[in-house]
């Protein structure tokens, strides 16, 4: 042996007997059934008390003792999984030997309770069996067992697998092993002495020394996590370090040891986990594809990339120079076909670890085309996430084409990037790029199976956004096809209208409106609005519509006109219930008819709130009208008003949209819609824009909203002429010669001969086949109007006069020389009208 080899205090005696350290005979084992009979007995246990396995497997147990127990005992140790103790045994040549015992409580099978396995360490060094033949080299041996046992414990507090640090009652440092100078990157002479903070001199140090203090001051352990750079590191490592007081017998402390524990792949597991876990809530909250897709870089930045970059591909025939709006469905259907070759992508989004994001080369909403060894086109043609080094050729190449980014490259010092295919259900939607400049670290495997996951959700919330955005986009176009592109302007009102569909994510519902021009210069107004929501919901939406203005097209009253509306619902409702009515279909509505002649209006409401009117001194006051049953519900009775309707006043109609806004009830909705038309507006357009702002939330309506405002005008006196005609056919002139007369004032000479022509028609129809009085009004409008009034509610229609007959020509007369013609029911009789277009206009 060397010099250093001898200074070693590793035996002879133990080293020799226990050369092979899976020696099974170093050990003592052997197995006892539950019922206490040795079932096996190996070398060490020969060795321990010289009984050969043949003299013991088989037999009782209990003539190894050399002690009695006491039944108590042994139920109690039976019960046990696991009992340790020192039993006195009897050796083979008769001496006792006591002996060190641990039993463990064997599964039990099907035969019953499991065996016990019993094991005892063999005598060591120092470690005598009985006998007094061998103290003195008992003594001996104790020495050198102890010096080993110290040479062990010195080996292992400099060359223990983590680093170790003791500090003692002043906090000051005493020893540090190997593994934790390397750590820190100095000696222990260089620092012992110095305080935690003073040796890493950063505040997290600082941090770690209160905890110590605390250990000093409580005498309790303490386990505290940092994710730090420490000493000569080049990179940050997350650490547990435990701390626990060094204490004398009495428990006095004296100092604190520190054990290091590098956990940095557990702690990265872990905060990859939590950003799964945060991708999951934060990513998806809206059906808004921009959203949507920032929220994707959001979550990237800083847990995963210093930059992020969302871009999506480029949808069939949409404005490549247009920005793109959040929320207007720029992001439609991808293209078809392969993605070799440049790819053509519009920025959806981005996130930087630096405010503003100045590393970003391509603008929100702009379209960019990417080269095919661009990292974005290699990974969508590789349909996989692909890594790039700053020093990869094709980032050189790709850098090289653009100043712009090769500046960016160089100024912000981008050394990784990382492209992701975002792709979702078989459809390739864009890529996302993770670029890392700020932190040195490269991305790693494990970065790339977190930004696959992250982007792969992700992935599936943009095409649900992009699906709803076409779907919505879809029932928007069908919609406004339904609705009037634009209000006729009438001489008896002034229109004003706004049309403000759902927000983006309570769907497009089925409110209408609508201006209809009657006969007489009367104008009707209509606001509607289907229940539900959807491309059904607009559908149905355009059938009532289409209804209401065949219904006023008859000239019926308010109420009739929704009892013929009601029956159209039930009977839509029908349809989808194979005959019987479900209820699925319903709606509200109101419909008002102004005449300007009479300075009146009438009308009546299903269901629907109820109109404001804003009298000439600025007061606006909801109209009492009985509200009827809404649409679709059958067999009640619809109930209209009539009322005084002056010059000036502006009639407000709308659907509960409007009101039911920013959480109120309907009650407070229609208070405050009546305090915001009382605001004077310079004009009807601006007092529109001045309630929906007032009534309405920023981010938009839950439901649609229509607002109807029309502010009556009266018609000239001078441009209206009644005469009274008696029932005598010889009177029929005299009305022509009236008319003639009027027409010649009013600067109408060239319609003289067609009017001459109606008028005696339709006077001498009401003389022959109704009743009196009889009236004659001519009005002076956009068009000539005349209308003669009779007592009786006998209909006219249209037939074809045989060759011999007398009569039977005189509406198809009219009917050829006017635009159109038509009757109309009151309460004392009917009106035959007819409208012929003014020669002069």
């Amino acid at each position: 042996m060397t010099g250093q080899e001898s200074a070693l205090p590793f035996g002879d005696g133990l080293g020799d007997r226990r050369g092979d350290p899976l020696d099974e005979a170093a050990t003592a084992r052997a197995t006892i059934s539950a019922d206490a009979v040795v079932t096996s007995w190996n070398e060490g246990a020969r060795r321990l008390l010289g009984h050969l396995p043949a003299e013991v497997v088989g037999r009782d147990a209990a003539a190894l003792l050399a002690e009695e127990l006491s039944p108590d005992d042994v139920r109690a140790a039976a019960a046990l999984p696991r009992w340790s103790g020192t039993l006195t045994l009897r050796h083979r040549d008769g001496r006792t030997v006591p002996v060190r015992l641990l039993a463990h409580r064997g599964a039990p099978s099907a035969d019953g309770p499991g065996d016990w396995l019993l094991v005892s360490p063999l005598p060591g060094p120092g470690e005598g069996t009985g006998g007094t033949e061998d103290v003195a080299e008992d003594v001996t041996e104790d020495v050198t067992g102890q010096a080993e046992d110290d040479a062990l414990l010195a080996l292992a507090s400099q060359q223990a697998p983590c680093p170790v640090a003791i500090y003692d009652r002043l906090l000051r440092l005493r020893k540090i092993n190997d593994h934790m100078a390397q750590v820190i990157g100095l000696p222990e002479e260089e620092i012992r002495g110095l305080r935690l903070s003073e040796i890493g001199g950063k505040l997290e140090s600082e941090d770690l020394e209160r905890n110590m203090a605390e250990v000093l001051r409580t005498g309790e352990r303490r386990n505290v996590e940092t994710y730090r750079r420490v000493g000569a590191e080049t990179r940050a490592h997350a650490w547990s370090a435990r701390l626990a007081p060094l204490k004398t017998p009495d428990g006095e402390v004296h100092g604190v040891c520190l054990a290091a524990h590098d956990i940095t792949e557990q702690y990265r597991a872990r905060q990859r986990l939590l950003l799964l876990s945060e991708s999951s809530v934060r990513i998806g909250t809206t059906l808004d594809v921009t959203r949507t897709a920032q929220e994707l870089a959001d979550v990237g930045v800083p847990g995963l990339a210093d930059f992020v970059s969302v871009d999506l591909l480029e949808q069939r025939g949409h404005n490549e120079g247009a920005e793109a709006v959040e929320g207007d469905g720029a992001f439609g259907e991808p293209p078809p076909g392969p993605l070799a070759g440049p790819v053509v992508l519009r920025r959806a989004a981005h996130q930087s670890v630096l405010p503003g994001a100045p590393e970003a080369v391509v603008k929100l909403g702009q379209v960019d085309t990417y080269p095919e060894y661009s990292p974005q086109a290699a990974s969508l043609a590789a349909g996989r996430p692909i890594i790039h080094r700053e020093t990869d050729a094709a980032i050189r190449r790709w850098a090289a084409e653009s100043a712009a980014r090769a500046a960016t490259l160089r100024t912000y010092g981008f050394h990784s990037m990382m492209s992701v295919p975002i792709r979702a259900r078989g459809v390739t939607l864009g890529v996302a790029a993770f670029s890392r400049h700020s932190r040195p670290e490269p991305f790693t495997e494990d970065d790339v199976l977190l930004a696959e996951e992250i982007t792969a959700r992700a992935a599936v919330c943009l095409d649900n956004a992009r699906r709803f955005t076409q779907e919505r986009d879809t029932a928007l176009a069908l919609q406004r096809s339904l609705l009037p592109q634009t209000l006729p302007r009438p001489t008896a009102l002034d229109i004003a209208f706004r049309y403000q569909p759902a927000g983006t994510y309570a769907g497009v519902g089925g409110d209408w409106f609508d201006v209809i021009p009657l006969s007489g210069a009367r104008v009707a107004l209509v606001v509607g609005d289907v229940v539900g929501h959807g491309i059904q919901a607009s559908a149905t939406m355009g059938r009532l519509r289409t209804a209401v203005r065949t219904l006023a097209d008859v000239d019926l009253p308010p109420d009739e006109l929704l009892t013929h509306l009601d029956d159209l619902v039930i009977h839509l409702s029908a349809e989808g219930g194979a005959g019987t009515p479900t209820g699925d279909v319903g709606a509200t509505c109101l419909y008002a008819v102004y005449d300007p002649v009479a300075g009146r209006c009438s009308l009546a409401r299903a269901g629907h709130p109820p109109p404001v009117l804003v009298a000439l001194d600025g007061t606006a006051s909801a109209v009492h009208v009985p509200a009827g049953p809404p649409l679709g519900v059958g067999g009640l009775p619809f109930e209209a008003i009539e009322f005084d309707i002056p010059e000036g006043v502006v009639l407000a109609l709308y659907t509960d949209g409007l009101i039911g806004g920013r959480g109120r009830d309907l009650d407070d909705g229609l208070a405050a819609l009546t305090a915001a038309l009382a605001h004077p507006a310079p004009s009807l357009e601006a007092g529109c824009d001045s309630v929906l702002r007032t009534l309405l939330p920023e981010h938009g309506a839950s439901d649609d909203v229509a607002l109807l405002l029309a502010r009556t005008r009266g018609l000239d006196a001078s441009r209206v002429a009644t005469w009274d005609v008696p029932d005598d056919p010889a009177l029929v002139a005299r009305a022509r010669r009236d008319v003639t007369d009027r027409l010649l004032a009013w600067g109408l000479d060239e319609a003289v001969f067609t009017t001459e022509l109606v008028v005696s028609e339709l006077v001498t129809n009401a003389m022959r086949h109704a009743a009196e009085p009889i009236q004659l009004r001519l009005i002076y409008d956009h068009t000539l109007i005349c209308e003669v009034s009779d007592g009786s509610n006998t209909a006219p229609h249209l037939r074809r006069a045989r060759v011999f007959d007398e009569g039977g020509r005189g509406l198809l007369l009219v009917a050829q020389l006017c635009l159109r013609w038509g009757s109309r029911h009151s309460a004392t009789g009917k009106t035959i009208w007819a409208e012929q277009a003014l020669p002069s206009l």
